[in-house]
């Protein structure tokens, strides 16, 4: 339920190069989360291998970019579509969200199974997140989990948290609500530090306020 934790900022040339030739037939995906679905009463499933960061190889400096560039053009699909995440990620981190987005677009096509491409979304909105754009988070967050017959644990704290940042406060308590219901010993009073680790202060601070509107008026259910 934790986000990735933020990759360099500084944008790495070979990305740049790549620019021109793959952006003309990698178009980003477009979703919507203008409606969620409403909670479901329990979120138990533990989900890690999609509420992860996606990494192929440590590190971002420039060797490592460019053997990405080689595994993306030359791996496996799995290893293909990992190398092409972990570059959007960096690419992302350098301000070059439409270059991030194709390349998640590409992972999500090059992906050899449905949890990596959860995974593929879950990361990609985490990125997005970063970026300010919280409408655009929160799609990705839903079709990594929200549609599932099963409930992720890390869904209900980390679509308070969007919501809230849109300002749709009624909305992030009733999806606080169902961490609480699921996990009451954990939500009710939380240790925010200790339950979301690679969460930013602010963010733990912003879903500290969820958590504390919840305790002074809890949704019923259902």
């Amino acid at each position: 339920m934790e986000g990735p934790r933020n990759a360099s900022n500084a944008m790495k040339p070979q990305i740049t190069r790549f620019l021109g030739a793959a952006l003309l037939v990698l178009l980003p995906v477009h979703l919507c989360a203008q409606d969620l679905p409403r909670p479901k009463e329990f979120y138990f499933e533990a989900d890690a291998d999609v509420a992860r960061p996606l990494e192929l190889l440590p590190g971002d400096d420039e060797a490592t970019v460019e053997r990405l560039l080689k595994a993306r053009e030359r791996g496996r699909r799995g290893e293909a579509s990992l190398a092409a995440a972990q570059l959007a990620r960096i690419a992302y981190a350098g301000g070059r969200a439409d270059t991030g987005a194709a390349l998640y677009d590409e992972a999500r096509r090059r992906a050899d199974n449905a949890r990596l491409r959860d995974a593929l979304h879950w990361n990609q909105g985490w990125d997005l997140y970063r970026q300010g754009d919280f409408a655009g988070a929160l799609a990705h967050w839903r079709s990594a989990g929200a549609e599932r017959l099963k409930g992720p644990a890390w869904l209900p704290p980390t679509l308070a948290l969007g919501l809230w940042r849109l300002d749709r406060r009624e909305e992030a308590v009733r999806w606080y609500a169902a961490a609480v219901r699921t996990e009451p010993q954990l939500w009710r009073s939380p240790d925010l530090e200790r339950l979301l680790p690679d969460w930013s202060a602010a963010d733990r601070e912003a879903l500290a306020e969820v958590a504390a509107a919840w305790q002074a008026a809890p949704p019923p259910w259902p």
